[in-house]
């Protein structure tokens, strides 16, 4: 209720009904006079959130502590007790992707880069008679300062001679020219994947590291497309193992896979501030409560199976094995799908 003055005439200023009673049986708005202070704006605005914030809390504890039974209590009718599901996948993972990509950001100095076998971290690492004797089987027998070598290192990854290499062509005149004159005989495809590769080097000032880097940033940030997408496969896959329970119509598969994805996002937040834990503090246990809370994501989906579609220990396990056969390979082919489209934008 929003505390304002309910207004004596009975017409609905939304619909034009006639109202009996504080709300309009036709659409539902409140029959109050429409100007607003601005302590009643922001009134409303604390209320819509307490609101918010109560159903979602309540909803997140029964999802957590019984998998399945919001989507059986959901799929009755008794829905006003908790969070639509679509408001609840939109901003759960609206806040989980927030914080994945604020601390998942990658760069390119992550990319390990060999000098003739060597690591640069194993290399920053030798004392100065060893790093002498290194440098000097690179560099024709001569010894370098770190600062040369480090020189050294820029030098050779925008020349694309460390990790990623890039193409072979120095732009695009080159390399028309040699189509012109027959040197090279490539069809559009090839063409296509050269052309790329010349816009790309130009473009990172042929730093394969950072094109490396740049393509990896791309994909993780195509997750949420991912996701969307393998939504209603989820769902079409469900549809498919459960064929002959007629009750379970396609949108109480799609339910059951967004609160499944809703589950998913809430724990994954809970082990991304894990190994912002165990980064800071450095206690290696912590990897295993995470490789724990992966595997705990697996027994919850098995779980949630069997308590809303209710049938057998063996059956279910059976379909949950095929279910996650099937999503492997269609987040494969997501990735492969995604990963060139990520290296167009790029």
């Amino acid at each position: 209720m929003s505390h304002l003055k309910e207004r004596k005439e009975k017409n609905c200023l939304n619909c034009g009904a006639e109202v009996q009673g504080l709300y309009c049986h036709i659409c539902g708005q409140e029959n109050v006079e429409p100007a607003e202070s601005v302590w009643h704006l922001v009134t409303h605005f604390f209320n819509d959130i307490t609101h918010f914030d109560g159903k979602f809390f309540s909803t997140l504890k029964y999802m957590v502590s019984k998998p399945g039974f919001v989507t059986k209590e959901y799929m009755i009718g008794k829905r006003a007790s908790y969070l639509n599901p679509v408001r609840m996948y939109i901003f759960t993972s609206a806040i989980f992707f927030l914080i994945f990509f604020s601390t998942n950001k990658f760069d390119s100095s992550k990319i390990k880069t060999d000098v003739n076998g060597h690591g640069l971290a194993e290399i920053a690492k030798m004392d100065s008679a060893e790093f002498a004797a290194f440098t000097k089987g690179i560099n024709d027998g001569k010894s370098m300062t770190r600062d040369d070598f480090a020189r050294y290192i820029d030098t050779s990854r925008k020349k694309g001679t460390i990790s990623f290499a890039p193409g072979k062509y120095r732009d695009k005149a080159q390399y028309d020219s040699l189509l012109k004159t027959g040197v090279k005989k490539h069809n559009w495809l090839e063409r296509s994947i050269v052309y790329k590769q010349i816009e790309l080097d130009e473009k990172y000032n042929h730093d394969g590291n950072k094109i490396l880097a740049s393509f990896i940033n791309a994909l993780i940030h195509s997750f949420p497309q991912m996701l969307f997408i393998s939504l209603p496969l989820l769902a079409l896959f469900l549809k498919i193992l459960y064929l002959r329970r007629k009750k379970y119509y396609y949108t109480s598969h799609m339910i059951f896979g967004v609160h499944l994805y809703v589950f998913v996002f809430i724990l994954l937040l809970f082990l991304i501030g894990l190994s912002q834990v165990k980064n800071y503090m450095h206690w290696e246990w912590i990897d295993y409560l995470i490789g724990l809370g992966v595997i705990y994501i697996l027994f919850y989906q098995y779980k949630a199976m069997r308590n809303f579609y209710l049938q057998g220990r063996g059956k279910t396990i059976l379909k949950f094995i095929f279910l996650n056969l099937l999503m492997t390979f269609l987040i494969i082919f997501l990735v492969v799908i995604f990963s060139f489209f990520s290296l167009l934008k790029i």
